[in-house]
């Protein structure tokens, strides 16, 4: 075999079948390679794709279901605050029945004292001092009156006049209703929205 050189060229050799033969074995076993690589990354990619997407579907799911119970919670606080309306106004109309109770209470006592004021002799004659107007001073010769008086009833013996109730003003009305009277006196009570 002749082998023609330049001193410019690297020398080729005709004469190697082999070694080409090799290089075509290389060369698709190389592309296979890189094809199996190629093949393997998109899967890769697919799966963490596919990963993702059920994270977020997962995550879109949570968040519909929190919007959902919000909605929910809402509706919750419209029916709480309307309870407590309620129960706030039955407090309110159990002060006020407290309120005109002990007024009244306080109107007897009042009326009680005018009366016992009344039914005593004057400040002079029963020998009450001006420093304690409530306290009573006795002497004997008071005593002796005292025992003259005892036939006549005294206020302590009189029995007590029975007790008035005073009609109590009804609770006020519910802002969240409006009242309708009809012209034959019925009353009707709808929900404002």
């Amino acid at each position: 075999m002749t082998t023609i050189s330049e001193p410019d060229m690297p020398a080729i050799d005709v004469g190697n079948h082999e070694q080409r033969e090799q290089d075509a074995i290389e060369r698709p076993s190389k592309t296979k390679a890189i094809g199996i690589l190629i093949a393997s990354g998109a899967l890769l990619i697919t799966a963490v794709n596919m990963a993702a997407a059920i994270y977020l579907y997962r995550g879109i799911s949570d968040l519909r279901f929190v919007e959902a119970r919000l909605a929910q919670l809402g509706a919750f606080e419209q029916r709480i605050a309307a309870r407590l309306d309620t129960v706030n106004n039955g407090f309110q109309s159990r002060f006020e029945k407290l309120d005109s109770q002990l007024q009244g209470s306080f109107n007897e006592i009042n009326g009680n004292i005018a009366r016992l004021e009344q039914s005593r002799p004057s400040a002079g004659d029963a020998g009450i001092s001006s420093a304690e107007p409530g306290v009573t001073t006795s002497t004997v010769a008071e005593a002796s009156s005292d025992t003259e008086v005892a036939a006549e009833p005294t206020d302590v013996d009189t029995p007590r006049p029975p007790k008035r109730r005073i009609a109590t003003a009804p609770p006020a009305p519910n802002p969240a209703y409006q009242r309708t009277e009809t012209p034959d006196g019925k009353v009707y009570y709808r929900k404002i929205n």
